[in-house]
């Protein structure tokens, strides 16, 4: 099957499940109280779109800050944990539990801390985001094959040469996808944040819309976030194919 016979696969899948929904509220499977139909939250989404987007702006300022350093963070320290035997024996049951714990446990300390406003929401991403990067970059690290590195040296290679030729990329694929999985953590983080904690934001919007039982308008912001979430990640994953097309 051709790429234009899985594209007619993916649209016919979605309008069947945009359908159903339509039927099972009409029919009275689901409350429209709660649930919507695609029609009213269609209808909800020009309305909703010029309430959000300078609260989707704010809230997408918030997430590259606390990505960025995650980013920062959990690369120098998966390279550095993933390089050095010693510390990836002391450092990684800390750092592959402190990754068990919910995050959302930790959410009301920084509250606690830094009060409500944009510094909690960047410090949630950041704690969301930092803690899958880190892991696959030190699995990377840990994955390069040493022979390669034995192979360079022995040719006459500098140290500088050989992470720039050699680890890099290796390694590389490993951040890449790193920052795939963490930009949507930090997106999380910074939702959770703003609804828990927040004065603005989509977080707090999207609060403010439950509370006052906006279905349509809710389902509406939901899309709009969930859109730019998945351009965000398309981009990192094209970004990736490139990548890997170099290496």
């Amino acid at each position: 099957m051709g790429r234009l016979g899985v594209l007619g696969c993916q649209a016919a899948s979605l309008a069947a499940v945009v359908l159903a929904w339509e039927v099972a509220v009409r029919v009275g499977l689901a409350d429209p109280l709660f649930v919507p139909t695609p029609a009213a939250v269609a209808g909800a989404l020009g309305p909703t779109l010029r309430e959000a987007l300078p609260r989707l702006g704010d809230t997408l300022l918030k997430a590259m800050a606390g990505y960025a350093l995650a980013v920062g963070l959990g690369v120098a320290g998966g390279l550095a944990i993933g390089s050095r035997r010693l510390a990836h024996a002391v450092a990684m049951p800390y750092v592959v539990a402190a990754y068990g714990v919910p995050k959302i446990l930790v959410l009301p300390w920084i509250v606690l801390i830094c009060g409500l406003g944009a510094t909690t929401a960047v410090l949630t991403a950041t704690l969301f985001a930092v803690f899958p990067i880190l892991l696959m970059v030190a699995a990377g690290t840990r994955d390069v094959d040493p022979t390669l590195v034995t192979a360079a040296v022995s040719m006459g290679a500098t140290r500088s040469q050989v992470s720039r030729k050699v680890l890099l990329p290796a390694v590389l694929p490993s951040v890449v996808a790193g920052m795939r999985v963490g930009v949507v953590f930090a997106m999380l983080g910074v939702l959770l944040a703003e609804m828990f904690a927040g004065t603005r934001g989509m977080g707090y919007l999207m609060q403010r819309m439950a509370m006052a039982f906006r279905a349509s308008d809710l389902f509406a912001a939901t899309a709009v976030v969930s859109v730019v979430s998945i351009v965000v990640v398309l981009s990192l994953e094209h970004l990736s194919r490139r990548l890997s097309r170099w290496r």
